[in-house]
This record gives C-alpha cells, sequence and structure tokens, in this order.
C-alpha cells in the first residue's frame, strides 16, 4: 500500500517550504506519494477524510504561526473539526534567540491538532535557524525516522 502524506506548509520567507519540498522529495523517494498545500490553500475540509499529514511551520513576529497559516489556524480553532482520523507529523522552525517563543509557528499546530483528536507520530523535529545544520537536511533526516515510526503505527 502507497503512503499518500499531504505536507501543510505555513511559511513567510520561504524556509519552511524548502523544508517540505526535501520531505516530499524523501517520501516519493521512499515509495510514497507526497502533496505540498500552502495554508492558505487549506481549510478544516482538507482534513476531514482523515490520513497522513506533516505539518511544516515556520515562526514569525513573537511566536505567531506564519501570515499564510493563520486563516487555517483560526478556522481550526473556529470550527473544531473531529481530527480523530488524522495522524500527523511536525517541523517546526524557529531561532532561539527568542527562547520564549522558539519555534511557536509549529508547536502552536501540533497542540491545537492533539486538541481536536489528532495523533501525532514520533517527535517533532525542531529546526533552528542558529544552528549548523540546513533546515534541508533536518528535514530530511526527520523524513526517515517519520516514515519508520508511521510503519510501526
Amino acid at each position: 500500500m502507497t503512503l499518500e502524506i499531504t505536507i501543510l506548509v505555513a511559511t513567510m520567507g520561504g524556509t519552511a517550504e524548502l523544508a517540505a519540498e526535501e520531505i516530499a522529495n524523501y517520501i516519493e523517494d521512499s515509495g510514497g506519494s507526497a502533496k505540498i498545500v500552502r495554508m492558505e490553500n487549506a481549510t478544516p475540509a482538507t482534513l476531514a477524510q482523515g490520513g497522513l499529514f506533516v505539518i511544516c511551520s515556520s515562526t514569525y513576529g513573537t511566536g505567531e504561526v506564519p501570515d499564510n497559516g493563520k486563516p487555517f489556524y483560526a478556522a481550526l480553532t473556529h470550527e473544531r473539526p473531529d481530527l480523530s482520523e488524522v495522524r500527523y507529523g511536525v517541523m517546526a522552525l524557529g531561532d532561539s534567540i527568542y527562547p520564549n517563543t522558539f519555534a511557536f509557528g509549529g508547536k502552536k499546530f501540533d497542540a491545537l491538532f492533539s486538541e481536536l483528536g489528532a495523533t501525532r507520530i514520533g517527535d517533532i523535529c525542531i529546526h533552528d535557524a542558529r544552528g549548523k545544520i540546513y533546515p534541508e537536511d533536518a528535514a530530511i533526516e526527520w523524513a526517515e525516522a517519520w516514515l519508520e515510526a508511521v510503519g510501526a503505527h
């Protein structure tokens, strides 16, 4: 059975989208199917059928979800859909110079998905812009471990 995974992207400068593209490439190279959806094109209905999702989100301002993800986040918060058929992973990008809000964009989506009944698979990948690892490389490393965890569930 081919894994079909939707990658939801919230980004300001494009870094989260580059990471999402690497995750998608890794999934496809591993025999799966991946579709990238920028969050301005996502609605709660995107999640209605359940399935496997990856949230790839940077952080903006004082720990906020990036602008293109705000309407999706607000709609989920307002509509409160049942996400019990959703399994997901998270790549959260941020800058540790802001320790009180580091990687909060992705962490906020993680908390909300969990609150709405979704099941996170594996650990959150937290990428620090101040680190020595490029986000694309961190994404591939995380995707490898995440796909293994998906196979175990």
